[in-house]
């Protein structure tokens, strides 16, 4: 059996580690549920609609939303397909070039995310951004575009994860 060249995590990277990935499991869950409950909305159709809500004339490239939401191409048509049989967003194609369609929002689909950001905001700020002092969250910040740094470097900068 050959050697491992790969050290193993030590006891804070291991904690390190297993923590963010269980407060992001658990926020995620809980903001979902929420969601769910009150807009009957869960929190990936709810990020599809928000990206396309934030877009110049409330719409996107389909490539460009999968990007955005970090899906892979056929997560997000499945995703847009749920949210088309919703009345939610409509898909359209391009005329200049048969290959490129785009995901708009619809004005329900609009009046939806209107509807839904008050009650997001009221919960992220409840599961995550209350727990903290401004102190953790710019270090949360800060850890947070190391890491993309590192992962994506030459990325363009998300603009959430911008200093304030």
């Amino acid at each position: 059996m050959q050697t491992s060249l790969v050290k193993p995590l030590n006891a804070r990277e291991l904690a390190a580690w297993r923590g963010f990935l269980r407060v992001h499991a658990g926020v995620v869950h809980e903001l979902d549920r929420d969601l769910e409950v009150a807009h009957g909305l869960p929190l990936t159709q709810y990020e599809v609609l928000l990206h396309l809500e934030a877009a110049p004339l409330c719409r996107l490239r389909m490539s460009e939303l999968a990007r955005s939401v970090l899906l892979s191409q056929s997560g997000v048509t499945r995703l847009v397909d749920r949210l088309e049989r919703a009345g939610l967003v409509v898909r359209e194609h391009c005329p200049e070039d048969r290959r490129v369609s785009y995901a708009s929002l619809t004005p329900a689909g609009l009046a939806r995310i209107e509807a839904a950001v008050p009650v997001h905001l009221q919960h992220l700020d409840e599961y995550f951004v209350s727990v903290l002092t401004r102190e953790e969250l710019e270090q949360v910040g800060a850890a947070m575009r190391k890491v993309r740094d590192h992962v994506n470097p030459g990325a363009v900068p998300d603009p959430d994860l911008q200093r304030a």
